[in-house]
């Protein structure tokens, strides 16, 4: 419990103006923090790092770990819920039963003992999470574990795995946002930049984490699987290779890219190469895991959405916990959308911030199942069939977490758009062409941006996030059939093919000089 000056609520938070001091870029310094000690009935609260002596040099940092958080001092708790169930549900489930969905056959959530959680005021949740960052301290040098209290706070931190994953980056696209977008306040949330290259590094190191502690409590769980469309199986082989838990990847045959297949291959994961698209092999792991003792590591299973909710609590820490206007957030089986969501309201409900951003999620026109139902009113949800993509790992007609995503965005009051191959594959292009290297994925986040500011949705001074989900470097085939303009029934307009020019001085400089011409300053 906190100490009675941390026990009183938060005080009222004024809205700030729509003029901001400059965010801080760089979030590396340890913010002090005072509080009482609390009386002997009280468990400790976890406390801020502050500097310490090196350790002795046989001891590694979970020893360290061990040796300094012998037990658990505080009463935080989770537990698994029906997702947006009746206020007067009482079905509810531990975190160590495996279980994926309630009675009724819908989602479950992971619900946090709020109460517990309020007897620490804003200022002490953002001072504990601000004094993690950049930290090597078990486990806490991970952007997700640094808010373990919020995540899982019950696993034994000798449980964990971990990357050191999330702390990803956050980028101020100044010239994409003055030249092409009209805005000084665009920022990209580079989530690809971890471990296996994608989000999904956030959830999986949640899930792994817990199927680690099942295992040493003697659950039956021999092994994880998932079915994915690339990024989820490189999370989910490299987690589990990490700890020693066989992985199980189904992945749809020659519908993802050889980068993100040669990940679950390299990581020791039993690959199955199934004829079929996303939604099918959805259907078949999930036959598989109610018949077999393997763990079902699908955004179905909401503790992925734990770990993923904390890029939502890095965007306000990096910009000192000043609110962004709009996060957009490309979307396929639409858990990410309801962690962003997840994460903002959390750290409203508690205090840290006193409102959310309104969220936008970005589909690619050939499978854009949440975008028709947007459209139609919110009308009886439809699944489609995706068409094919370069946007490939949403290239999901059936999201499993449709009811989330839905909830996320009537209660941000969200927006949904969509790209159309053309519109997406020009936005990266413009995008690279500006100093980033993003994905596909992105593209169509960039792209619902165009379009809402071109709508006047979004304003010229709106500090936006766009969400970039995966690395530029796992889609370089797309990146090569554009700029050499092999894409069938697309224009390439920003491509920019290699000039083939004779090896001789003369047309060399004739060359360069025509090129140095082009770029020269207009007055």
């Amino acid at each position: 419990m906190a100490s009675s000056s941390l026990l009183q609520s938060p005080p009222p938070l004024s809205i700030k103006p729509k003029t901001r001091t400059p965010p801080k870029l760089h979030f590396f310094a340890i913010k002090a923090s005072t509080h009482s000690t609390p009386s002997p009935s009280q468990p400790s609260p976890p406390q801020p790092i502050v500097s310490k002596p090196r350790r002795p040099a046989d001891e590694n940092i979970r020893d360290e770990a061990r040796r300094n958080n012998p037990t658990h001092s505080h009463r935080f708790s989770a537990k698994y819920v029906p997702f947006n169930a009746d206020s007067s549900s009482t079905e509810s489930y531990s975190l160590d039963e495996i279980v994926y969905r309630s009675q009724s056959g819908g989602l479950l959530d992971v619900q946090h003992d709020m109460d517990a959680l309020k007897n620490y005021d804003g200022k002490y949740w953002r001072d504990l999470f601000d004094s993690r960052v950049g930290k090597t301290t078990w486990p806490y040098g991970s952007g997700v574990w640094s808010k373990k209290e919020w995540v899982l706070p019950e696993i034994d931190s000798d449980d964990i795995v971990s990357a050191f994953e999330g702390n990803s980056n956050l980028f101020w696209a100044e010239r994409f946002g003055k030249q092409f977008m009209g805005m000084s306040e665009l920022w990209v949330k580079h989530c690809g930049i971890s471990h296996t290259g994608s989000f999904k590094d956030l959830g999986m190191t949640v899930l792994v984490s817990q199927v680690n502690r099942l295992r040493k409590m003697n659950r039956p769980v021999f092994g994880v699987g998932c079915a994915s469309t690339g990024d989820t199986s490189a999370a989910l082989s490299a987690y589990c290779a990490a700890a020693g838990i066989p992985s199980i990847v189904f992945l749809p045959a020659n519908r993802i890219s050889i980068a993100q297949l040669v990940q679950p291959i390299a990581n020791g994961a039993f690959v199955l190469s199934l004829d079929t698209d996303f939604d099918g092999c959805m259907h078949l792991i999930r036959e598989v895991t109610s018949e077999l003792p393997i763990y079902l590591a699908n955004s179905l299973n909401s503790l992925r959405l734990e770990g993923q909710k904390t890029a939502a609590i890095e965007i306000l820490q990096q910009f000192d916990w000043e609110v962004p206007d709009w996060v957009i957030v490309p979307g396929g089986n639409l858990g990410n959308i309801y962690a962003f969501y997840k994460g903002f309201h959390m750290c409203k409900e508690l205090g840290l911030v006193d409102r959310i951003p309104r969220l936008v999620c970005a589909q690619a026109a050939n499978a854009n199942p949440l975008y028709l139902h947007y459209k139609s009113g919110w009308k009886e949800f439809k699944s489609i069939k995706a068409n094919t993509t370069f946007a490939s790992a949403i290239q999901i007609g059936d999201p499993v977490s449709i009811d989330r995503a839905v909830y996320a965005l009537k209660n941000s009051n969200g927006i949904v758009e969509e790209a159309t191959e053309e519109e997406l594959m020009d936005a990266m292009a413009q995008a690279d062409s500006t100093g980033m290297f993003i994905c596909p994925h992105t593209g169509v986040a960039l792209t619902a941006l165009i379009k809402l500011r071109k709508s006047g949705v979004i304003g010229p001074t709106d500090r936006t996030v766009v969400v970039s989900t995966a690395h530029g470097l796992k889609f370089t085939q797309s990146k090569i059939d554009y700029h050499s303009k092999a894409i069938k029934d697309i224009a390439c307009r920003f491509a920019n093919p290699p000039v083939q020019v004779k090896a001789d001085f003369g047309s060399v400089m004739d060359v360069l000089k025509k090129y140095l011409l082009s770029k020269a300053p207009k007055h």
